[in-house]
């Protein structure tokens, strides 16, 4: 008896996990560039989903040239600070064309890696409410890993004038907690892409 798999499209006509190989391959079938994968089960393929997709093809050829291509049907997402800390907003925009989707502050005494953190689930919370299952794609190390630990690790401390940023932080560790979402959060390439589209320019 053959074990049940599932497969995770990163992409192609239409990205997810799928528990059959014939719903998997009508999204990958004659789709330039598709990438995917069969995992034995549905955490795996769930986490996986979530991964920057090169990291389960090192040792295929194809995954050489996975780090160099960017999903255009994607959300792309930065953050801003004078100071650190200082006046911290952040925004999404479509990676694609550059239109910004949301743009959030500023707020005064904030920090960049807050600001981070907030866009990744700013993003997440907004793609799962509208059912896109498109990847989010941050500059950010720390914001990745905080969304990833569920928890925002600032050594910021909390006072009166940034009582609005820390609502906020608490507002995006609930959502976190209470919800599960299916979208890749990815690291853009600022080596080999130069500045993410959501960039504030003020470098």
């Amino acid at each position: 008896m053959l074990r049940k798999k599932y497969y995770v499209v990163w992409r192609g006509v239409e990205t997810g996990i799928y528990d059959s190989w014939d719903e998997g391959k009508k999204q990958v079938d004659g789709f330039e560039g598709a990438l995917y994968k069969s995992f034995a089960t549905k955490e795996e393929a769930v986490e996986a989903f979530r991964s920057d997709p090169s990291g389960y093809f090192r040792k295929s050829k194809k995954a050489a040239s996975v780090s160099g291509q960017i999903i255009k049907e994607s959300l792309s997402v930065d953050a801003a600070c004078s100071g650190n800390p200082g006046r911290m907003e952040y925004r999404g925009v479509d990676t694609a064309t550059g239109k910004v989707i949301f743009q959030v502050g500023p707020f005064e005494q904030g920090t960049n890696n807050i600001g981070e953190f907030l866009a990744i689930v700013h993003g997440l919370a907004l793609l799962k409410k509208r059912q896109l299952s498109m990847p989010v794609y941050t500059d950010s190390k720390n914001g990745m890993l905080w969304v990833k630990q569920k928890k925002c690790k600032t050594k910021l401390q909390p006072v009166e004038e940034n009582r609005p940023v820390f609502d906020l932080i608490r507002r995006a560790e609930i959502w976190l907690k209470n919800n599960s979402y299916s979208n890749p959060v990815l690291k853009w390439d600022t080596k080999n892409w130069g500045e993410i589209p959501a960039d504030f320019g003020r470098k």
